[in-house]
């Protein structure tokens, strides 16, 4: 049993409107915490107790330094001393917030994703890898609005190759823009989440934010602009280059992809996996990985991701064999008695 003090004036800051933050310690690292007055007692096996310690006490410290705990905060903090039990809290918190808007910041909920913030701010070509859900493209999306708010840059440029998710989805009607609008939906998410619809939407018109298909980059010098190429596991190996040498002066650039999940033909390279071999070397350029820890969608994601990569290497999961029914063979045949009619 571990006991931990926390001074009294912030006592709800540190447990939470009905001391949720505590219940999600208990529900996270599987101990049992009680709270007497300022004393908090852990108890469990002894690792998760010290653990569970630890966090406590490095949560008095974020409260002290000013920040003010939200929903998931402690979820994130549990996560990050899982991982890393030398893991400044305080450090994290304080210093990792991105200031997408007035009045609005985004955290990074994995220490990936804070060295992926900490990456797009030292570097001017950051390229992102990893599976699905790790915030790659939204918080790409989200330092680049940050960079057009502080006026660091004059444009945002978001794009995208206009590749079909393995199926064909024929003719579709409308002009250029209705036509290709479908692939760039999770752009428009992220943006539309950052900043209010309208005044995206003003942006764009005004040309402050332009989405468009990695095509149209082709002749054109981005100078002054935040570009984000999304998807970019789906670029040939041509179009990868082309877009590398777009970039201009005072600009930056972020690449992000999965490399598991590419819809180019089988005899096309992607341009993304390419890069890896190609530029890693460049000086300025920074490759950033991450893994289903990262993942900050529906907690199934996470064990989706690990049972496709356990299937890919030949680890079939056990689950799979029992899902299987068995055949069940009755242990007598019945015969039809003598005489009896025949049933068409």
């Amino acid at each position: 049993m571990r006991k931990v003090l926390i001074p009294e004036g912030i006592l709800i800051d540190v447990f939470g409107h009905y001391d949720e933050h505590l219940r999600a310690i208990e529900r996270d690292l599987g101990v049992q915490v009680a709270a007497r007055g300022t004393e908090v007692t852990v108890q469990g096996e002894a690792d998760r107790e010290a653990l569970a310690a630890q966090l406590i006490g490095q949560l008095v410290g974020v409260v002290q330094g000013g920040y003010a705990l939200k929903k998931g905060d402690v979820e994130i903090a549990t996560r990050l001393l899982r991982d890393n039990r030398s893991a400044v809290l305080q450090e994290f918190f304080a210093a990792g917030r991105l200031r997408a808007t007035n009045g609005r910041y985004v955290t990074p909920k994995s220490l990936n994703q804070r060295l992926y913030l900490d990456a797009i701010r030292d570097h001017d070509l950051v390229f992102a890898i990893g599976p699905a859900g790790t915030g790659k493209t939204y918080l790409a999306v989200a330092a680049a609005v940050a960079h057009l708010t502080e006026k660091k840059v004059e444009r945002i440029i978001l794009c995208r190759p206009a590749v079909e998710a393995g199926e064909k989805l024929g003719f579709l009607p409308g002009d250029m823009a209705e036509k290709v609008d479908p692939y760039f939906r999770p752009l428009y998410d992220a943006l539309y989440h950052l900043l209010d619809r309208e005044r995206a939407n003003a942006q764009m018109e005004r040309g402050a934010i332009e989405i468009a298909p990695l095509a149209f980059m082709r002749g054109r010098t981005l100078n002054n602009c935040f570009v984000i190429l999304d998807e970019a596991q789906n670029t040939t190996s041509e179009q990868m280059k082309m877009f590398l040498t777009r970039l201009g002066t005072s600009s930056k650039a972020v690449v992000t992809g999965d490399i598991t999940q590419v819809d180019l033909p089988p005899a096309r390279t992607s341009g993304l996996v390419e890069a890896q071999s190609v530029v890693a070397a460049v000086s300025g350029i920074r490759f950033v990985y991450f893994d289903e820890g990262d993942v900050v969608r529906h907690p199934l994601v996470q064990s989706i991701i690990k049972a496709y990569e356990a299937y890919r290497n030949g680890h079939a999961p056990r689950a799979a064999a029992a899902a299987r029914p068995e055949r069940v063979r009755p242990k007598h045949r019945l015969r039809p008695t003598r005489g009896a009619a025949r049933r068409e």
